[in-house]
């Protein structure tokens, strides 16, 4: 094995085929959309190089911030709320001796099922004369208009969308959780438990610092999903009404495959990327940590 470690042909050539569908599938797509990003194009005639006018459109452009504005509360809604259910959900099965793959797997099942499937399950549900507002009519309560309502800073259909995601994603933080606290030793959990420590104080002194690296992780995982967050938003409001549940990704289908503005749907990603990368970056540096030994 150490012999195969030192040949660096082999080590190449191991790494090629990961190489080159980097390069194709990601790499080469991303500097289109960056040479796009500048350009006047609809994909039926060659581009146009436009400069800025791309970005300068931006800020003209209503729907484009409201869009912003709904990324970024899923952003911060998804990771605040995903590491805190995931943190709890992750000590608490933990701690469970009898029926814990079974509740894990239940809380787990959501993250492998389709969105798009998931999306129109709930819109049915959050339906004005289905599901939820169908069953609070047999008390005699009319149900809001889950979907539908325009009030508020953040409307309600947002707050819908959000905690539906919340469900079905928190499966993922909380494995990666539970992945990282099963590799702490018990003997210091032990340790702390003869000097009198309870579980609560056990879990913010000891499980808590050590598994800071894996908190980094999963959230960097949660803001990237969130930014460019898509199948549950197009298909429980197709971006309605009135574009008020746009998010960055559902606008940049919009204009690229409805209305052809390639160019213009290139400028979006690129922003999308830009908040991708810059939201990772600030992530890492809040949750640099030393690596500890268990």
């Amino acid at each position: 094995m150490d012999k195969l470690l030192k040949d660096k042909k082999a080590i190449l050539f191991f790494l090629l085929p990961a190489f080159l569908l980097f390069t194709l599938i990601l790499f080469i797509p991303i500097c289109q959309s960056v040479y796009y990003a500048f350009c006047d194009y609809d994909a039926l005639t060659a581009p146009v190089f436009v400069g800025l006018k791309n970005f300068r459109r931006m800020l003209l452009d209503k729907t484009m911030k409201i869009a912003l504005k709904n990324s970024l509360f899923f952003l911060i809604f998804s990771c605040v709320s995903q590491l805190i259910m995931g943190l709890i959900l992750a000590g608490l099965l933990t701690n469970i001796k009898k029926g814990r793959n079974l509740f894990k797997n239940i809380i787990y099942l959501p993250c492998v099922l389709s969105s798009a499937a998931l999306g129109l399950l709930w819109m049915f549900i959050f339906s004005p004369k289905l599901g939820i507002n169908q069953l609070l009519a047999k008390f005699g309560i009319e149900g809001p208009l889950w979907l539908m309502s325009t009030d508020g800073f953040i409307i309600l259909p947002m707050w819908v969308i959000a905690f539906v995601a919340l469900w079905q994603y928190v499966g993922q933080s909380m494995m990666l959780y539970m992945a990282q606290i099963s590799g702490i030793g018990s003997s210091l959990y032990e340790a702390a438990y003869i000097d009198g420590c309870g579980k609560v104080k056990a879990f913010r002194y000891i499980t808590l610092p050590l598994i800071k690296p894996m908190v980094g992780t999963a959230m960097s995982l949660n803001a990237i999903g969130s930014l460019k967050f898509f199948d549950l938003i197009f298909n429980m409001t197709e971006g309605g009404p009135n574009h008020k549940t746009e998010v960055l990704a559902t606008h940049l289908y919009t204009q690229g495959f409805e209305y052809f503005k390639y160019g213009y749907a290139s400028a979006i990603g690129v922003v999308l990327l830009v908040l991708c990368l810059l939201t990772t970056f600030i992530i890492n540096r809040v949750f640099k940590t030393e690596s500890y030994e268990m």
